[in-house]
């Protein structure tokens, strides 16, 4: 399993006899049968990558019964009543559902609505997951309003709660003074970015993880539109101005599909990258794996409707083997995509990012690099960078619930973070990639052809390059996770030359104590996505450190332990945690990140922190 923000517990569990402790509480007598056996009482006797049962406290009911349902724990929620699945949320969670359904405070409103005005023409925007389309995580000097000069008057002004949460990874987008951002409770919200009153909060039904992109479409009012993907499949557009519903269309009907990667938007066209979870059962003695293909597609902006759609596997799986229970496996499939899509706007590409196989037999195009043609869908080329990558949950070491597994199993080194697309001297441009093996690549946009390669982790199934590097015009900042990597240290920053791969400088992350925390929870790692401006690399680790390092010699410049309560501007009790998931977003002279990852026994929370140079 992955630190991929859906893919939570570990799946492949066996079922237990109920002791006669329980059995004056039915919901915990069906945790006991159905959960125990994987969420144990301590993460030793957890199944592996599990978080104990202590751990599923930092998450909501909702999200539990949504595994249960939809998601990686389908399996233990199959033949449970909707009462039942439910009882047993409230019950690993220690809370009741409703809570993660509140929308909006009436006292935390903002007093006035201004109008938009022209939200994107101005400085001062963060769109979308990388900024542009080239996914740089870049924000110029003007636009970013802040130097290495300033950070010691870089303060918190405020911090926002987001009501029932745990994970706090939906990235803000910045523009016209306003913020907007997804949760984990289902809530879109747009937040003034000056002082975190809200201006609105759109009820999605579904956790939205992925950044908030912005557009203008002529015939809604106010003229701008908000585009995000959810954790059901689903996109949407939402009036920026109001938060009224534009359309909703679905992505892709396969019960496990999930949309993570922000969408990039290109003129008229909408960019969608999707997802699954069916990794997760995928594991399981009585399920048919696999099924699920990971596809990107092209949307009209204005409408939602469908333009092309292209696999990341060209062909559908077919029925293969049966298990050792007799059970119907199918292959190939996976190849998911959980990042944001890249686009060459000249030459009208789109570049995507793969994941491992889910069966056999392996698919060519996982733990890969694919380049579509924009105008139909096309793909142009494909450049793999792990073959036979073939890997399901709870299939490493000598497990006994491992069912459908390859032999040999994979590696897990798929890719979780979007390539970067950045221009070199003589019209030459470089494509970008960082891999959970702990190799970063630069890559020939025209033709996919690896140009150089340098290794910079040990690599593991939560190691290496997570989420997402950044790059100005001669380096590539790249964070490093290897949580899990033998013989490694965990954490660090790089800077490579985007022209050559070259290491021009190296930041451990520092190790500090962490109080009342596991090793899981006190890692120095730095799994989440980064960002840059002129002088400065923003980056969080897993011990909810957030620093400002130099971009000269790598130099920690400034830094923040967000693991902490915060008083919040919405009245919502907040916690900061484990920074994991997405990166930060700079403009005006404000750094907004945030803070809190629940799975994988890390440090859950539900804040987005608010820092400014200005008062």
């Amino acid at each position: 399993m992955k630190t991929h923000p859906f893919r939570v517990a570990a799946a492949v569990c066996v079922l237990a006899t109920a002791p006669a402790a329980y059995a004056q509480n039915p919901a915990a007598t069906l945790f006991q049968q159905r959960c125990s056996s994987c969420h144990a009482d301590s993460a030793a006797a957890s199944a592996p990558r599990a978080p104990e049962r202590a751990a599923l406290r930092d998450k909501t009911p909702e999200a539990i019964d949504d595994a249960l349902t939809n998601g990686i724990m389908t399996a233990q929620g199959a033949g449970l009543s909707e009462a039942e699945r439910r009882s047993i949320a409230e019950f690993a969670a220690g809370r009741a559902f409703g809570v993660t359904r509140l929308s909006m405070d009436p006292k935390t409103r903002c007093a006035t609505t201004p109008p938009l005005g022209d939200l994107l023409g101005g400085r001062g925007v963060w769109n979308g997951w990388g900024n542009d389309a080239t996914n740089a995580r870049f924000q110029s000097a003007e636009s970013a309003g802040i130097t290495p000069a300033d950070l010691p008057r870089l303060k918190l002004k405020w911090a926002f709660g987001f009501p029932g949460g745990s994970n706090a990874y939906g990235q803000p987008t910045v523009a016209g003074g306003r913020l907007f951002l997804g949760s984990d409770n289902g809530f879109v919200y747009s937040l003034d970015a000056q002082t975190g009153c809200t201006y609105w909060a759109y009820d999605a039904k579904a956790a939205v993880r992925t950044a908030i992109v912005l557009g203008r479409v002529g015939p809604v009012p106010g003229g701008y539109v908000a585009y995000f993907g959810d954790a059901r499949g689903n996109v949407t557009a939402v009036n920026a101005a109001s938060g009224e519903r534009v359309w909703t269309m679905r992505a892709d009907e396969h019960r496990a599909a999930r949309i993570t990667g922000a969408p990039t938007l290109v003129g008229d066209r909408l960019i969608v990258a999707v997802s699954s979870l069916e990794e997760g059962p995928g594991g399981n003695a009585t399920y048919e794996c696999c099924t699920f293909r990971g596809n990107v597609l092209a949307l009209d902006a204005a409408t939602g409707r469908q333009i092309w759609k292209s696999y990341t596997i060209a062909d559908p799986p077919k029925p293969t083997k049966k298990n050792v229970n007799g059970i119907q496996q199918w292959g190939p499939a996976g190849a998911a995509i959980w990042s944001s899509p890249t686009v060459d706007v000249a030459r009208k590409i789109v570049f995507v990012t793969t994941g491992n196989t889910y069966s056999e037999p392996a698919a060519a195009t996982s733990d890969a690099v694919l380049a579509f043609d924009l105008d139909t869908g096309r793909r142009l080329w494909a450049r793999q960078v792990t073959e036979k990558d073939v890997f399901v949950t709870n299939c490493s070491g000598a497990n006994p619930r491992a069912v459908n597994c390859a032999n040999p199993l994979g590696p897990d080194f798929d890719f979780g973070s979007s390539a970067i697309l950045r221009g070199l001297p003589n019209a030459r441009q470089m494509l970008v990639v960082g891999q959970k093996s702990g190799v970063v690549s630069g890559l020939d946009p025209e033709n996919g052809r690896i140009v150089w390669q340098r290794q910079v982790g040990r690599g593991s199934a939560l190691g290496g390059i997570e989420w997402g590097m950044a790059a100005d015009a001669e380096r590539v900042y790249v964070p490093l996770s290897d949580v899990v990597g033998r013989g490694s240290e965990p954490g660090g920053l790089f800077a490579l030359s985007i022209a050559t791969g070259e290491v021009v400088w190296r930041t451990p992350s520092p190790v500090v104590p962490c109080a009342n925390a596991g090793a899981a929870r006190c890692s120095p790692a730095q799994s989440a996505a980064i960002s840059v401006v002129p002088g400065l690399v923003f980056s969080g680790a897993l011990n909810g450190y957030f620093r400002a390092y130099s971009t000269v010699d790598g130099h920690i410049l400034w830094e923040v332990n967000t693991a902490q309560e915060f008083p919040a501007v919405n009245g919502v009790p907040a916690k900061g945690g484990s920074i994991n998931g997405p990166g930060p977003t700079i403009a005006n002279g404000m750094v907004f990140v945030n803070s809190g990852y629940a799975s994988f026994s890390q440090m859950g929370g539900n804040v987005l922190l608010a820092f400014s140079v200005n008062p």
